[in-house]
């Protein structure tokens, strides 16, 4: 069995999610929640946010013990990028892309034995 959870159009890059998400795959619950909040970034709140809802739903819609959790599959998408222009000398106007990331996170049991 496997329980989900998934942010969506999350207002960081991609690339600054990924860093961060990188140091918990395939870890258990406990040693995640611990690597995260001891990580100065700020996607680590927000992936803390996404593995409190993954543990929820397997909690409470497959009844899985919590403590017996690990993260199976973490990984980040790039979502819509929001497209500025920012005025520059001489009446030019330089592009900015504010990125977006979709975080999705699942967990499973580990098996016994």
């Amino acid at each position: 069995m496997e329980a989900k959870a998934t942010a969506k159009e999350v207002r960081i890059s991609p690339r600054k999610a990924r860093l961060v998400i990188d140091l918990v795959r395939d870890k258990e619950i406990g040693k995640a929640f611990g690597i995260l909040r001891n990580t100065p970034k700020k996607a680590a709140e927000i992936i803390e946010k996404v593995l409190n809802s993954a543990v929820a739903n397997a909690e409470n819609n497959h009844d899985m013990i919590p403590d017996e959790l690990y993260i199976s599959e973490a990984y980040v998408n790039e979502g819509p990028t929001m497209k500025r222009f920012k005025p520059r000398a001489m009446g030019q106007a330089t592009p900015i892309n504010k990125r977006t990331s979709h975080i999705t996170i699942k967990v499973k049991e580990q098996k016994e034995g």
